[in-house]
């Protein structure tokens, strides 16, 4: 598939204006306008976001685990004692 020529771009442009008509088609374009700001913007704050925390080191996160399944053996310990 090649890029479109100038009569694809005629036609298209003559459906999109036969089915919104001459007074919608500003409307339409100013609504995908603020949508794609919107989401430009969404985008940048996202990216800001992870730009400014770091990631965590890896280990910590494993010592990390390490402890909750540590207190849950505990805890199962405990109430196959039958101590509160």
């Amino acid at each position: 598939m090649g890029s479109f020529g100038g009569v694809e771009i005629l036609v298209i442009v003559l459906v999109v204006l036969l089915l919104f008509g001459a007074k919608k088609i500003p409307e339409l374009a100013r609504g995908l306008g603020q949508g794609i700001t919107e989401f430009r913007k969404a985008s940048s704050d996202i990216r800001k976001e992870l730009e400014k925390s770091p990631e965590e080191p890896e280990k910590p996160r494993r010592e990390e685990k390490k402890r909750e399944e540590q207190k849950v053996s505990e805890e199962t310990e405990r109430e196959q004692d039958g101590r509160p």
